[in-house]
């Protein structure tokens, strides 16, 4: 049973700290991103370095008090955020975030858990080299909660997610024992790999202080287009035809349909758009490429092997880095848009490739035996993952739907689970998702994730109810 953070143990707390680590709980630290969750909070630890993070772990340890990490606070299942239970204290490394150091020549640079992915990506550029991950967010988020969710975004398909740009990280541990992790190696064969057991534990297994992470060289030359498709099958065809004649070169591959294009002229019309009648289906692919190779001739003459095909019909090819902007614009706008419309249902899912098209048919046939909506499903199709969300009707708001929110969800995941997908594609599960956890997951996965937690976290203080659902 844990404790609150009351005032009392704060004042303990805050005679073994630093002046000035312990701070009131303000808004930003109980609210997320949709403003559809508060949660609670006895304080907010903002400690300067490992130590510091290491004595509040142990001093929440020694008194039974659960503690909720924050990062940027960008998340959307309520891992950051916890609405009831004893008073947790808050723990945001938003003061520790330095690169400790940067290594070129081994593309590898060492960064604190509190710096943003802005910040990184501009670490690596400083260095002549890139940081692939790429996020709407990545001005707020932050290195520490895009490796507690293993983040993916849209580079995911030549890059892969956070997990495969991370060589080693240090945590603190729930008894406050310092994991010193931070080996720059790409080959340690010395037993589990702790690394890969906290990236995607959602803070429930120890906090992440810093990470050595993976950089990549910049591409000599990236070509940005818009494609027309004549539906998600075509879509899949054309990735699969430019993966064939551009190996290893396709950095992203976003499906968009014509809803949330609709919704962009409703509510964000200073979006500008390539196409004056909206198409139903589109694609934005990125290209990078090598030395000797011109970007903007790679996409035309995928766009003329696309045509013959059959799989296109219109696009346009950027000309200028101006232009690359307002294609990519348009796409991170779409979350924007979704929010300002807001949703009934939104979900995060994946499937297996070949399974797009037949997911998204099934769905919308399903979902129109519970009623009318408007659906928005885009997202990035490369790598399986869409985000599929339910709007109201003009003239409805989401209260109208209420009553069916639950089994537009249930409709939803079913079908994803139901052709080997996952209804937590890369938002991570977080306190929102622990009973999908429970009705999807597999019976032996779910042993073994209680094992580990019962057996890293014996007194259950590392991020209370996330992740997994608190057995009675």
């Amino acid at each position: 049973m844990l404790n609150p953070c009351d005032a009392a143990f704060a004042e303990t707390l805050s005679a073994r700290l630093p002046e000035g680590c312990l701070r009131a709980v303000e808004p930003r630290y109980v609210t997320e991103p949709r403003g559809r969750h508060t949660g609670i909070g006895g304080v907010v630890a903002l400690p300067r370095s490992v130590a510091e993070v290491s004595e509040i772990v142990r001093a929440c340890a020694e008194g039974r008090v659960g503690i909720v990490p924050f990062g940027g606070g960008t998340g959307l299942v309520g891992g950051q955020v916890m609405e009831a239970g004893p008073l947790p204290l808050i723990l945001s490394l938003e003061r520790m975030a330095a690169v400790r150091s940067v290594f070129p020549a081994e593309n590898v640079l060492v960064v604190e858990a509190g710096a943003t992915l802005a910040e990184v990506q501009e670490a690596a550029l400083a260095a002549g080299r890139m940081f692939p991950l790429a996020l709407a967010s990545q001005g707020t988020a932050r290195i520490g909660g895009n490796l507690a969710t293993n983040a993916g975004g849209v580079n995911v398909l030549r890059y892969g997610n956070i997990r495969d740009l991370c060589l080693g990280v240090e945590a603190v541990l729930p008894d406050g024992s310092v994991l010193n992790g931070l080996k720059r190696l790409r080959k340690d064969n010395s037993g589990y790999d702790l690394r890969h057991l906290l990236i995607g534990s959602e803070g429930t297994l120890g906090v992440i202080t810093a990470a050595a992470l993976r950089m990549v060289p910049r591409p000599a030359g990236v070509g940005t287009a818009m494609l027309v498709v004549e539906s998600p099958a075509a879509a899949l065809a054309l990735l699969a035809m430019a993966e064939e004649r551009l190996a290893g070169c396709v950095s992203a591959f976003e499906l968009i349909s014509r809803q949330g294009l609709l919704f962009l002229d409703e509510v964000m019309p200073e979006v500008r758009q390539p196409f004056v009648d909206r198409p139903a289906w589109m694609v934005l692919i990125e290209l990078g490429l090598p030395r000797g190779l011109d970007p903007q001739e790679a996409l035309e003459e995928l766009f003329v092997a696309a045509s013959e095909a059959g799989l296109v019909s219109d696009g346009v090819i950027a000309q200028s880095a101006g232009q690359q902007a307002e294609l990519w614009r348009l796409r991170e706008s779409l979350p924007d848009a979704n929010r300002k419309i807001g949703a009934v249902s939104s979900h995060d899912i994946s499937v297996p490739l070949s399974e797009i098209p037949g997911f998204i048919s099934a769905a919308e046939a399903a979902l129109a035996g519970i009623g009318s909506f408007r659906i928005n499903c885009f997202g990035h199709v490369g790598d399986g993952n869409l985000h599929f969300n339910l709007f109201p009707l003009p003239g409805q708001t989401r209260a109208d739907h209420d009553n069916q929110r639950e089994a537009i969800k249930t409709c939803v995941h079913d079908i994803a689970h139901g052709l080997g997908g996952s209804v937590s594609a890369e938002h991570g599960v977080g306190r929102l998702k622990t009973g999908d956890m429970e009705r999807y997951g597999d019976p032996a996965k779910l042993a073994v994730l209680r094992s580990l937690k019962a057996a890293i976290d014996p007194l259950g203080i590392m991020n209370p109810g996330a992740l997994l659902a608190e057995q009675a």
